[in-house]
């Protein structure tokens, strides 16, 4: 079965780097860095019959500490990003990531990568050094995004405020948790609602959001101002897009399903940070499960992804430029076989 994966990270050798001289090694508590190269995830993608892997720098993302060194670092990976799109036209894309929380350049790298570099949207992490997606700090950047209907992926990250003693690594619960936070976050504060033209994706099937949507939408009035209407939480959220990346069958899968339809979901890999083995394995679950009839599945796996991409492809960029799925099979049929004659 064809799949467009749109949860798939890319850890170029400067990156990883990167992250170990700023002390991150070991990000967000994992054990390592994962190992990965260009072909390990092309192989990985013949293996799956992933026909486009949408590329993106994953947590703790680009901003380390230092300013300045973030706005670089930024820089150097949406180059690199757009080379292997360049290079394996058709079967690679990328999300471009941005120095937030430094706004301004943050705007000015958005419109480089989605003008220039030709990427397929942003990738913004659950909080950027504490601050949410309904951050007031983050308008000028929404403002451009939207003017460009522009995807926004986003991707969890550790909180600022861990908020137990407990010791797992952030991706097993706070990852779910962060998510969840800035989501609600950026329904409460109105700012989705001012986003007409932002197609946002949220990770991991919609984290705890599923579970807590109805709670969340009750207790909306009673934390908000009076003289406003609270947003509708189960709408909003019915708008947003969902990547299945993770382990959301049986669960999980059946639990989104009450808030979305099959139309807003998504494939996702998380390859490298989830093993080859267990991303085969969780293909299979996918394959397999009785949730979705064989036309929900196709949807999921491609469909999709090839709408949600596609309505994008030139917003804010010159006419010229080519979108990631625009003749994808054939683009991937030609990519392997110059790869399998090398």
């Amino acid at each position: 079965m064809a799949r467009v994966d749109v949860h798939a990270h890319f850890v170029p050798e400067f990156y990883r780097e990167a992250l170990i001289s700023a002390g991150q090694g070991r990000p967000d508590g994992i054990p390592a860095i994962p190992e990965w190269s260009e072909d390990a995830a092309l192989r990985l993608m013949d293996q799956l019959d992933i026909e486009t892997a949408v590329l993106s720098i994953s947590s703790p993302g680009v901003h380390l500490g230092d300013p300045s060194a973030a706005i670089a670092l930024s820089r150097r990976c949406n180059e690199e990003a757009s080379r292997l799109k360049t290079r394996h036209s058709g079967r690679i894309g990328y999300f471009g990531c941005l120095p937030l929380p430094e706004i301004e350049s943050s705007v000015a790298e958005a419109v480089r990568a989605l003008d220039e570099l030709d990427a397929d949207g942003v990738v913004l992490l659950s909080n950027h050094r504490g601050a949410y997606l309904g951050d007031p700090r983050l308008d000028p950047l929404f403002e451009e995004l939207n003017r460009r209907s522009a995807v926004v992926f986003l991707h969890p990250t550790s909180p600022c405020r861990p908020s137990g003693p407990l010791g797992y690594p952030a991706p097993l619960l706070e990852f779910m948790f962060d998510t969840t936070r800035s989501v609600v976050d950026l329904i409460l504060s109105g700012r989705f609602d001012q986003l007409t033209d932002v197609r946002v994706v949220v990770p991991h099937a919609g984290a705890a959001l599923p579970v807590l949507a109805n709670r969340v939408e009750l207790l909306a009035p009673i934390i908000g101002r009076p003289a406003q209407q609270p947003p509708k939480v189960v709408d909003a959220l019915r708008k947003m897009y969902y990547d299945v990346a993770g382990a959301p069958v049986p669960h999980l899968l059946t639990a989104l399903l009450q808030i979305t339809d099959t139309s807003h979901l998504l494939y996702g890999s998380d390859f490298p940070f989830t093993p080859p083995v267990a991303v085969v394995r969780l293909a299979a679950l996918l394959d397999e499960t009785t949730a979705l009839d064989d036309r929900a599945r196709d949807a999921l796996m491609s469909g999709n992804a090839r709408t949600l991409l596609g309505a994008g492809a030139g917003a804010g960029r010159p006419p010229a430029a080519a979108n990631a799925l625009t003749n994808t099979a054939e683009a991937g049929r030609q990519d392997r076989a110059e790869r399998s004659t090398a």
